[in-house]
């Protein structure tokens, strides 16, 4: 019967990737990739010969509905992304609407996200998490951290590099200097680095020192004590 499947991949390590996975992505009949390039690698690694089209935030509202229309005529079809797993902040969620509006059946396969990793070596509690995924670049943003500010959750979000100092800083002013918080960056990479500490610590720190790679930010939930003195204000 053909259906779509949700595919991830390796965030780093090509070695980060179910036998099952491997397996889907020979006996399909297409991989739809975030980037054909990087795709092309992970299937040349393990030896997969299959026909790829790219899927990505630039077209997939044009592609989505050919797509679905394929696998309703019977043609089984995998969407990876670059790294991770479809539709975690990456290509995959309209897809996967349309299809399932099409009647189609999605299964999603378990495997590689970054977030997960860098939840739990933080060290902060993980029985309960809230993900944001990326904050708003400018409309929204300000908004969106105060209400982070008010959660008792652990607080996963993802961030650029090259925003991460400007992100940091307004993350200790919005939730406090005092704030825990980690960050991760390079997941499953030889220089897969944990950096934990204060808000303000880690602002000041990366404000020094500009970091590379993917990053994940881990910031602990508003303590009880917070929360007493918020609501005596």
């Amino acid at each position: 019967m053909s259906k779509l499947y949700i595919v991830p991949t390796p965030v780093g390590n090509l070695e980060d990737i179910t036998l099952r996975a491997i397996r889907i992505l020979k006996e399909v009949g297409l991989v739809l990739a975030e980037d054909t390039r990087k795709t092309g690698i992970l299937l040349k690694h393990y030896n997969i010969e299959n026909k790829m089209q790219s899927h990505h935030q630039h077209n997939e509202h044009q592609t989505a509905e050919i797509i679905a229309k394929r696998i309703n005529a019977g043609e089984t079809v995998a969407i990876v992304t670059d790294a991770g797993t479809p539709g975690i902040s990456d290509p995959g969620f309209l897809l996967v609407r349309t299809c399932l509006e099409a009647g189609i059946e999605v299964e999603c396969l378990p495997g590689a996200t970054a977030f997960i990793p860098a939840l739990v070596a933080s060290g902060l509690p993980c029985d309960r998490f809230y993900f944001e995924g990326f904050l708003p670049h400018k409309k929204g943003r300000k908004t969106r951290l105060n209400y982070l500010a008010k959660l008792d959750q652990t607080i996963v979000l993802y961030e650029s590099p090259f925003r991460l100092a400007k992100t940091m800083l307004q993350l200790a002013e919005a939730l406090g200097s005092e704030r825990k918080g980690c960050v991760s960056r390079e997941i499953s990479k030889i220089y897969e680095e944990h950096r934990r500490g204060t808000l303000q610590e880690l602002a000041n720190y990366y404000a020094e020192h500009e970091p590379k790679g993917e990053i994940v930010i881990v910031v602990g939930g508003k303590s009880d004590n917070e929360l007493s003195s918020r609501e005596n204000e």
